[in-house]
């Protein structure tokens, strides 16, 4: 089934309101669940680092033993005694942390963070003391004879250090893009350095090799720290969704969770079943660090509240809401077995007159009811409309998506909605939202009825621009092109309705949404199409064996 969409509460704004926020570790917000499970992630992956650095430094040990470095001189020379001194210090480092790690299972976050910012510290800096060994080694090779060209070759051999730590971390410690590219431009940092350092040691370097040396460095760490950076904030993401995944997979609250139906921008709908009533219903996740801006969060509280007060047939029931432990809004509403306007459309093409005209008597009814209770959407779209099969009838059309909702019966709007601020779908909203005015009454939802039956009707909006500048711009002064030119089976009657639903001027259009439906009731075509019509409809589309509910249109 298309429940209602992840993204469907959504604010289009000239200058936003409602900031959007990356939804990966270290946010805003406080995510004591998320992070339970990247401090486990984190123990595991450096316990993981720190047995393979340990295996290296035991194979080095291996091949220094059965490998005689006698008459090896001529590149690079290191004294025996440094080469066993720094394998003793791995070697002496990788068991500790590994048994620290794995014997302190309770380390906090923090800890964690700080042993591995220590770890690879202390390899960066082993690395670096190979490198400066590495540069200030051909002084004795320069007096054996041996060419200078060995410096360059010095200076690539000495970076293998540290394009493996830059790899490594990269790719196993979970961290943000931010973490890992400064991380990454810290570890990428050490062996530049070096080399002016080297340079006042050996004065080989400073006949020009300096420069080169540098230059060799940056282009040899560029690709390494590239992908380290990608690949960290890759996996944050995949971590964070398959924590969410794996987290939500079994209940919240009363609610078991079945699977995800969808996300978006805003969050996630999940099917979920009441645990108790066995009841199916669909629960909408909204974003912790979108619900706890403040704005956004009396949005999200309002449409909840607007809904619950409404109790008409054909806007969806909205059952419970709260807040998940991770900090995420979140309500639950009604399963419902059809698909959206919109996707209905898109799969069979325009509707015929008389069916547009039974589906849109069912939203007129829904939207007298809200505005009696001072209540205007403001997001009337294709997509804010599912056209369910509900107690064995079909074509119930099912109006939900109040999160752009407008109370007018007090002022609690002011303090949400400042003059000048765009809200709604471009493609459906009134020139008086268009012209970013605050005070939008329920003429502007007779608009974008109309826009909406403009679309079921031809396939497509009122209005086809290229920018969203052009789109406001021509539902504020642009007429919209005669029904009866786009699609000529459409009766005048109709035409002439819907044409005047989308006045630019609100005092043109009909009062309400009672006398638009009592405008359509007056429309030849209106008998045209009836619930016996509907079930015939629906029958084929089942017979066909296409499930009905086509729960793929999310």
């Amino acid at each position: 089934m298309p429940i209602p969409s992840a993204e469907s509460t959504g604010v289009f704004s000239v200058s936003w309101d409602v900031p959007t926020a990356s939804f990966v570790p270290g946010g805003r917000v406080p995510q004591s669940g998320f992070d339970e499970e990247l401090r486990r992630l984190l123990r595991s992956r450096l316990i993981f680092v720190h047995l393979l650095a340990l295996a290296f430094t035991i194979l080095l040990v291996v091949l220094s033993c059965l490998i005689p470095t006698g008459g090896q001189e001529a590149v690079v020379q290191f004294s025996e005694a440094y080469w066993w001194a720094m394998l003793a210090a791995q070697l002496a480092e990788g068991l500790i942390g590994t048994l620290v790690l794995w014997r302190l299972s309770g380390m906090t976050l923090g800890s964690l963070r700080l042993w591995e910012l220590i770890f690879f510290a202390t390899h960066a800096a082993t690395s670096g003391l190979n490198r400066f060994e590495a540069l200030t080694a051909p002084i004795a090779a320069a007096a054996q004879g041996v060419p200078t060209l060995s410096v360059g070759f010095s200076g690539l051999r000495s970076l293998q250090g540290f394009v493996i730590l830059i790899l490594a971390y990269g790719a196993l410690i979970p961290n943000t893009r931010r973490r890992s590219l400064a991380v990454v431009a810290a570890l990428a940092a050490v062996p530049l350095a070096i080399v002016p350092a080297a340079a006042a040691v050996n004065p080989m370097l400073r006949e020009g090799y300096v420069p080169l040396l540098i230059v060799q460095s940056a282009l040899g760490l560029m690709f390494p720290a590239a992908i380290a950076v990608f690949a960290a904030a890759r996996a944050a993401a995949l971590q964070r969704r398959a924590i969410e995944a794996e987290r939500r997979a079994e209940q919240i609250d009363q609610y078991a969770l079945r699977r995800k139906l969808g996300e978006g921008g805003m969050g996630e709908v999940w099917l979920a079943e009441h645990r108790l009533l066995k009841r199916p219903c669909a629960v909408k996740f909204i974003r912790p660090e979108l619900a706890a801006h403040p704005v956004a969060a009396a949005r999200f509280a309002r449409e909840v509240q607007a809904v619950t007060g409404l109790t008409h047939l054909n806007t969806v029931r909205v059952y419970d809401y709260g807040r998940a432990p991770d900090g995420s809004f979140y309500y639950v509403m009604e399963y419902l077995d059809g698909p959206t306007l919109k996707e209905l459309v898109c799969q069979d093409g325009p509707l015929p007159p008389g069916r547009v005209v039974y589906l849109l008597r069912q939203l007129c009814g829904a939207l007298a009811e809200a505005h009696a209770a001072g209540l205007v959407h403001r997001d009337l779209k294709p997509g804010n409309v599912i056209v369910a099969t509900l107690g064995g009838q079909g074509d119930v059309a099912k109006l939900f998506d109040f999160g752009l909702v407008q109370d007018l019966s007090g002022d609690v709007d002011g303090q949400l909605t400042q003059t000048g601020t765009v809200v709604g779908t471009p493609d459906y909203m009134s020139p008086e939202q268009a012209a970013g005015e605050s005070a939008v009454d329920s003429r502007g939802d007779v608009y974008g009825l109309g826009a909406v039956a403009f679309f079921a009707l031809t396939g497509r909006p009122p209005f086809l621009k290229e920018t969203v500048g052009q789109l406001l711009a021509a539902h504020r002064s642009e007429p919209p092109p005669a029904l009866t030119e786009l699609r000529p089976e459409v009766p005048s009657d109709l035409s002439a309705v819907i044409a005047r639903s989308l006045a630019k001027d609100p005092t043109d259009r009909f009062s309400s949404a009672a006398a638009f439906d009592r405008a359509l009731s007056e429309c030849r075509c209106a008998a045209d199409w009836s619930a016996g019509r509907a079930a015939e409809w629906w029958q084929t589309k089942t017979g066909n064996g296409e499930p009905t509910g086509m729960n793929n249109l999310i």
